[in-house]
């Protein structure tokens, strides 16, 4: 199945900034555009919007004068829905209300062709139940933009319960002939983004509610230890904190409100208080004039030992040997079993962090996950207070130190923050996977590009080793047994699958 031709017209219908952004994109791709608002004017102020931002192309060199006229004479207005009989693809942007999206298609329906594929560009609806009520439901798909449009290169091509093989292909065949990149996948809650990206968030708001460290400090940790663009803080802030709760509520009710999904009491408390982001000067941060952002903790400066013990190979931390022998710094290595720690010249041990809590151990300081340890500017550590010597954490300290790393030390959180986050991002990934909800490719693409993830998480759990995420959320299943850490059926059955064909018969 190939792309509609660039001789067809796109009909866009809504033209809010999500509308005019789909408009501009099909109108660069070469297509003629009518565009449809149900507000009288609406959509020749778009049409004049539009016409400004091509303007604005031309002044940066990314579009010639020639182009530019011709695009516009392209663009066309529509007063009613009968103008866009023509169409072979009517893109909908209007308001994230079910009746009125039903209410549309439904007129729509009577007018264009029976060749027309119809699409609705919710980020939070049902596709299945948009399109439930018409005839031909088939020709129906989701097509999923991530604003601003015409920059970001998502696309995710949503198959309703009814559509039909062929309209989603040519779906996602009409994408990437827009230079997007489409990734398919099946009508389950937030699609594969924004399902798949709300650990993101929830673990970040659970530290913070668990008095582990301050806003500013585990944003550092996410954007300099796990090598994410930014934190989750001042993304929401960015978003908007009624935006992204009310993402958050609409997945944890579609899910009949699975512990996995649930959201944040500090959120639901900004959102109460109309802190809500930039738009409003305060959300977690505040954004009055002359506010100054606060800084994340930084431990002290503190002496590096002479020497550790490398019992064991430190699992997805190996590479930290080396550096430490590079620093000037004697690594014994000890043979362990299994063993994944450092011992320090006081006796304490140093942990990648596991889901367990320092609190169950004597003089044991955890350390989190980094993407790259090499690359890393931070590094968190964990210690319980009465549980650890001074000795011990000042060591752990200085190691990380002479290694070049900052140096947050935060409270007794089992998991650390990087670690938990990347292991609940990679459980819900490998459950979207067995539920067939879309590839592990498709996965892996959807949140590297749109929501700049460093890794797909998929790809994440693969470097890290197919039983890292299975321990650590068993341990934290254990310690926090509310259902949220349970492992998934995906997860399972990822883990396992490495050793398909060489364990006994089950009896």
């Amino acid at each position: 199945m190939t792309a509609i031709d660039s001789s067809r017209t796109v009909a866009v219908v809504g033209t809010g900034t999500m509308g005019q952004g789909i408009a501009q994109v099909a109108l660069t791709a070469g297509h003629p555009v009518r565009l449809l608002d149900a507000l009288p004017g609406r959509a020749e102020e778009a049409a004049e919007a539009i016409g400004a931002r091509l303007d604005r192309l031309v002044e940066k060199g990314r579009m010639t004068p020639a182009d530019r006229d011709a695009a516009r004479a392209r663009l066309h207005p529509a007063s009613g829905p009968g103008e866009l009989a023509d169409a072979a693809l009517v893109v909908e942007a209007v308001l994230e209300q079910l009746p009125v999206k039903q209410e549309l298609f439904a007129e729509l329906e009577k007018v264009v062709g029976d060749d027309c594929l119809l699409a609705t560009n919710t980020s939070s609806l049902s596709v299945t139940a948009v399109a439930g009520a018409l005839r031909n439901p088939g020709r129906f798909v989701g097509l999923h933009f991530f604003n601003p449009a015409p920059l970001l290169p998502l696309v995710e091509v949503v198959s309703a319960h009814a559509t039909d093989e062929e309209a989603a292909v040519r779906a996602a065949a009409t994408a990437a002939a827009w230079g997007k990149t489409p990734v398919r996948c099946a009508d389950l809650p937030g699609f594969i983004v924004n399902r798949i990206a709300r650990p993101f968030y929830a673990e970040a708001f659970a530290v913070h509610e668990e008095h582990g460290i301050d806003p500013a400090t585990i944003d550092a940790v996410l954007r300099e230890c796990g090598g994410f663009r930014m934190g989750p803080f001042e993304l929401t802030d960015l978003i908007g904190q009624d935006v992204n709760e009310a993402v958050t509520r609409s997945v944890w009710d579609s899910f009949f409100h699975s512990p996995k999904f649930q959201p944040s009491l500090a959120q639901r408390r900004l959102v109460e208080s109309r802190r809500l982001g930039r738009k409003s000067g305060h959300g977690w941060f505040s954004y009055a004039e002359g506010a100054e952002r606060p800084a994340p903790a930084d431990a002290p400066p503190e002496e590096a030992p002479a020497y550790v013990v490398a019992e064991g190979g430190l699992g997805p931390a190996a590479e930290l040997l080396g550096m430490i022998r590079e620093a000037g710094i004697t690594v014994r290595d000890e043979d362990e079993d299994g063993g994944t720690r450092l011992v320090l010249p006081s006796g304490g041990q140093l942990v990648l962090a596991d889901g367990q809590m320092a609190c169950e151990f004597r003089d044991v300081v955890y350390f989190d996950l980094a993407l790259d340890y090499r690359t890393a500017g931070r590094v968190a550590l964990s210690a319980a207070p009465g549980a650890v010597e001074a000795d011990t954490l000042a060591q752990a300290t200085g190691l990380f130190q002479a290694l070049g790393k900052k140096v947050t030390v935060i409270g007794d959180v089992p998991g650390m923050i990087v670690a938990r986050t990347v292991a609940m991002l990679g459980d819900l990934a490998l459950d979207a996977v067995a539920r067939r909800v879309a590839s592990a490719q498709d996965v892996d693409t959807a949140m590297r590009l749109g929501v700049n993830y460093p890794l797909g998480p998929v790809e994440w759990q693969e470097k890290l080793g197919r039983d890292w995420a299975w321990e650590l959320l068993d341990n934290l299943h254990r310690t926090v047994p509310t259902g949220r850490y349970a492992r998934s059926l995906g997860l399972h059955q990822w883990s396992y699958a490495a050793d398909a064909g060489t364990e006994g018969d089950a009896s």
